[in-house]
Formats: C-alpha cells, structure tokens, sequence
C-alpha cells in the first residue's frame, strides 16, 4: 500500500511466499508499471485499441505490427538519447528533478514532418476513385468468367 502525492492511496496484490521482503515485492511492483506503460503506448499511440480482428491470424498481424511499431519505438528512443544527451543546465533552469524522455508522440510528430502525405487535388482524387472502380470491375468480370467456365465444364458429359 502507498498513499500518492494528492493523498490517495495506492494497493497491490500479490501471491508471493510471506518470507520474500517488502523491498523485493516492491521492486517487483515497480517493474510491473514498465511492462503495463508499453501495454497503455501500445494501445493509446500504437492502434492495438483499434483492432477489429475476426480471424486469429489477422489479431497476429495486427500484434506483430503494433511490437514492430514499439520496437522502432524503443530503438528510436534509444538513439535519441545517445546523439541527444540531456541538457543539465536546463535541468536547473526548469526546476525539476528529471527531463522527459523522448515520448511515442514526440516519434509520430518527427515522422510527420519528414513523411507528410502528398495533398491530393479534388481531380487526383477523383481519378484515384475512378481506377479502383474500374480495377474492382475487371476483377469481378475475370471472377464471373472463371465460375462461368466452371460452371459449363462441370455440366458437360
């Protein structure tokens, strides 16, 4: 138990031996908050909230992408941290015991700024339209074909 900064108070739970200490139960707990702040970026910043999957094989590819995402994450982060050390003049100008690390916000802003999506115009986008229109088309014509052709072979002698 732990009472917060703001006066609430903090509870955990455990199945441990009553022999391990109260410090190892609390580091435990401590590195419990690191595995479940990748489980919350993961869904917050990462789109594994926005996982509509009816087929276990499409939740694989969305889980796969989303550790992806949070391995260029953590790599980023890392290499960020060594070409950009933090500033400890700053440190004391600002006040405060600790600057913050790069966050995944911080990663998808960079990437937007040197990854920005072409603006389509009102006729690009109009003729993107109409191709995938009549993509869809040809394809459901070879489709119809193929069943056609199938269709008379299975009814032939």
């Amino acid at each position: 138990m732990r009472r917060e900064a703001d006066g609430d108070f903090s509870f955990s739970l455990s199945n441990a031996p009553k022999e391990i200490s109260l410090e190892r139960l609390a580091y435990w707990r401590c590195e419990r908050y690191f595995a479940e702040r990748v489980f919350q970026d993961a869904k917050t910043e990462a789109g594994w909230d926005e996982l509509v999957a009816r087929k276990y094989r499409a939740w694989e590819h969305h889980t796969a992408l989303d550790a992806l995402t949070l391995w260029f994450l953590a790599e980023t982060k890392f290499d960020w941290s060594h070409q950009y050390p933090r500033d400890f003049m700053l440190l004391e100008e600002l006040g405060v015991s600790q600057l913050p690390a790069l966050s995944m916000s911080n990663v998808r802003e960079m990437l937007k700024a040197v990854l920005p999506l072409k603006q389509l115009s009102p006729e690009e986008a109009t003729q993107l339209v109409i191709n995938h229109l009549v993509n869809r088309s040809h394809s459901t014509s070879c489709r119809v074909k193929a069943q056609n052709r199938m269709n008379h072979q299975s009814r032939e002698p």
